[in-house]
């Protein structure tokens, strides 16, 4: 099937605000102080990112969206894909896990009980890409962390410019080799894409933007 035509363009925060309000709602939970949301939106604008940043969460909610009924708890997915990146930082080997302590001390401070802590912090954890996903959930959160592999090819260009961006830090042949070793672990898989509703729409063109991508990665370093 064909990659999905999307508008994947960045969300101005006064959307992004509206979102964040609904999902509390949709939680029954009150609303963390404003200063929370802020707080948020300025960890993903911090001037060291090029790819993860409110560009990145906006594509992310416009893929949650279209998936939102087969969730089992949409809301708390949505509450994931908010705070996966909230900790970035490329010379770090934690950020994933201290992005799930964020989201469970924010959970908490709303009188979330921990059942939605810890929920929260496995769907976050998972997005190390690691270990299969083991719940629909889990694996929505990883697709649509992963939805980028599989859009045109021109966002896709960007989003590997943006990559390289992000690791500009690291010298050129490095990043080339360890840059192929992720994505040939990805074409290792079965498939990319756990969820059948995400395989359906971006396997193919993740695949296709996949090999592109390594064949020019390693024409680089040889």
């Amino acid at each position: 099937m064909a990659t999905d035509s999307l508008n994947l363009g960045l969300q101005k925060p006064g959307n992004l605000q509206e979102r964040w309000s609904v999902m509390w709602r949709r939680l029954n939970l009150p609303e963390p102080e404003p200063q929370v949301f802020w707080d948020l939106c300025d960890r993903y604008t911090e001037p060291h990112r090029a790819y993860h940043t409110l560009q990145h969460l906006g594509e992310c909610f416009k893929w949650f969206d279209r998936a939102y009924d087969l969730a089992e708890n949409p809301a708390a997915v949505e509450l994931a894909l908010w705070f996966h990146d909230a900790v970035y930082d490329t010379r770090g080997a934690d950020n994933e896990a201290r992005s799930a302590e964020l989201a469970a001390q924010v959970i908490e401070s709303v009188g979330g009980g921990c059942l939605l802590q810890q929920s929260v912090q496995t769907m976050i954890l998972v997005t190390q890409h690691e270990a299969a996903p083991s719940t629909i959930d889990m694996s929505f959160v990883v697709d649509i962390d992963l939805a980028i592999l599989g859009v045109g090819v021109d966002r896709f260009t960007q989003y590997e410019a943006q990559i390289r961006q992000e690791y500009d830090w690291v010298p050129e042949d490095r990043f080339r080799q360890k840059r192929a070793e992720i994505l040939q672990s990805l074409l290792n898989r079965p498939s990319i894409f756990t969820a059948e509703f995400f395989r359906e729409r971006l396997e193919c063109q993740a695949q296709s933007n996949l090999h592109r991508s390594l064949t020019m990665l390693r024409e680089g370093l040889g």
